[in-house]
């Protein structure tokens, strides 16, 4: 988005990986701001997001945050960890959304992009909570879309496979494939980071001045 031109208000409760994600911004010349923020509490957001509209004006909002769990089934899944991923993935989009649709109805315009997973189409083995949250996601997605287009507002949702991020490292490392790459992806690898900001940055952007309510697969191939 920095690239794009966008200015960047960082929200996280990693606070490290928040304010270095701040420093690569600056070092493509883009401007961006760090807040700790845990999306689990609304009105920490809607004050985030208000701060945000009143300092930089707001255009776009991406509605990031989330966790897994380990593999487990349904049964043996915590209360705890059930709840833990349901309000962070599933809940913490519908709090940013909340706290930014009236911004952008003001405005007349505006995005939203929030992230589901290839989980919240398919449902993933071992990871019932996780789809669970993915799916809501996607179906609130568009519940959002119908309901804020009339205000020249889009909403769009990405659905990334196997992503090479902290989230999914125990994943990667216990394959048997060769390094970089994955036997059962069409392309051969798994996705980066940067495949599926770039996309995002598309849902953004006037590129996409016609597109809502969808949730656009980044995933190498997989689900096909």
């Amino acid at each position: 988005m920095a690239e794009e031109g966008a200015t960047v208000v960082v929200a996280d409760l990693d606070v490290e990986g928040g304010e270095g994600t701040v420093a690569l911004i600056e070092d493509v010349g883009g401007e961006g701001e760090f807040r700790e923020l845990d999306v689990r509490d609304a009105e920490a957001v809607r004050e985030a997001v208000d701060e945000t509209a009143e300092t930089h004006g707001l255009d776009v909002v991406v509605n990031n945050a989330g966790v897994a769990h380990e593999s487990t089934d349904v049964e043996d899944v915590t209360d705890e960890m059930r709840d833990l991923v349901i309000e962070t993935n599933a809940l913490g989009v519908w709090n940013g959304c909340r706290a930014a649709i009236p911004h952008l109805k003001e405005r007349g315009s505006g995005a939203i992009v929030n992230t589901s997973s290839v989980a919240g189409l398919t449902g993933l083995s071992g990871q019932a909570a996780y789809s669970l949250s993915k799916g809501g996601v996607l179906n609130f997605t568009r519940a959002v879309a119908t309901e804020v287009g009339p205000y020249g507002i889009r909403a769009n949702a990405v659905c990334p496979g196997l992503i090479e991020t902290p989230l999914t490292a125990d994943s990667i490392e216990e394959r048997d494939d060769a390094p970089g790459e994955r036997e059962d992806i069409p392309l051969r690898r798994a996705g980066q980071p940067e495949d599926v900001a770039a996309c995002i940055a598309f849902l953004a952007s006037d590129d996409a001045a016609y597109v809502s309510g969808h949730g656009f697969v980044v995933d190498g191939g997989l689900l096909a």
